[in-house]
């Protein structure tokens, strides 16, 4: 795998994996003044920024890139199909990562909103 191929797959792993946001997030309006549910949720959604995504990327990344390469020597027994291997695991760890990441961050944004006393639906 080169590296532009690693990259390539990497950003296409972190498109899809952030593919859910707070933005998606649905209340039960009636009753509430939204001027300050925006105002509720931006507060939440600061909360939210405190999440470590990248390092949940970061470790994702390293952790799939040994399993990816120890698997890659033991099926090919090659520096090649070992470096393979290890890049893909890369990726599909740095993608599970971000996607954990977001997880995370969209439950501190719910809770939060719960906390406040709003209606999450989703």
């Amino acid at each position: 795998m080169t590296g532009r191929q690693w990259a390539s797959g990497l950003a296409a792993g972190l498109l899809l994996a952030g593919c859910t946001t707070t933005r998606e997030i649905i209340i039960d309006e009636k009753g509430v003044d939204m001027a300050r549910y925006r105002q509720d949720l931006a507060e939440c959604q600061g909360y939210a920024e405190q999440v470590r995504t990248g390092e949940k990327v970061a470790k994702g990344a390293a952790s799939g890139g040994v399993i990816g390469g120890a698997i890659g020597a033991i099926t090919g027994g090659s520096r090649d199909s070992t470096a393979r291997g290890a890049g893909v695991g890369a990726v599909s760890g740095a993608a599970k990562g971000a996607s954990r990441g977001e997880q995370e961050e969209v439950r501190v944004v719910k809770q939060c909103l719960r906390g406040r006393g709003y209606r999450v639906l989703n």
